[in-house]
């Protein structure tokens, strides 16, 4: 007569034996490549009539422009179609390149006022994360992602927009930095 094990016995193997092979599994899976998400974002070389082609990820971030103040603000380069966002402490935390609208910003200090969640922009596509800090000749200069993650198509040459559109993951990072009265110094 064979002894018979208890039915505890049975689960508490066959759960250990489980165990052990999610285990073995997730080791073997942390070893393996790992798959990356391409993102399109703007290019550093990009003119102002023409839109920025998409690039890798920057290894290194561009310096923040020394004639952009101090503190907690939002710097937007004019020649650099480049904006950072730089904390209290004059650290960068985050820097990306826009497209600009064709109505820019005088260079100066600015803060954020109104904050729009979405609309739609003047080029007719939808947006999200709309920031206004500046106007000019009549036209409210604000930065923007399109909520399709699309850049904007060049604009007509008699339009007037005053548009900055970044890409959809900056725009998130940018409404969260960009909190009513934050400081937006526009640099040459």
């Amino acid at each position: 007569m064979s002894a018979r094990l208890p039915s505890w016995a049975w689960v508490t193997g066959l759960t250990t034996g489980a165990i052990a092979v999610v285990a073995a599994l997730a080791v073997q899976a942390d070893q393996g490549t790992k798959p990356t998400a391409a993102t399109s974002r703007p290019s550093a070389s990009a003119t102002a009539d023409a839109k920025p082609s998409a690039g890798p990820e920057e290894k290194k971030p561009a310096a923040v422009p020394a004639d952009s103040g101090t503190g907690r603000r939002i710097v937007y380069s004019l020649g650099q179609k480049r904006v950072w966002l730089v904390d209290a402490s004059d650290a960068p935390r985050r820097s990306f390149v826009v497209w600009p609208g064709t109505v820019s910003p005088d260079p100066g200090s600015y803060t954020i006022g109104t904050r729009t969640e979405a609309t739609t922009g003047s080029d007719g596509v939808p947006v999200e994360h709309i920031v206004y800090f500046a106007a000019k000749s009549g036209i409210s200069v604000a930065f923007s992602n399109a909520v399709d993650g699309s850049s904007p198509p060049p604009p007509a040459p008699d339009a007037k927009t005053g548009g900055i559109r970044v890409s959809k993951s900056d725009g998130k990072a940018l409404w969260t930095f960009a909190t009513a009265g934050t400081t937006v110094r526009v640099v040459e």
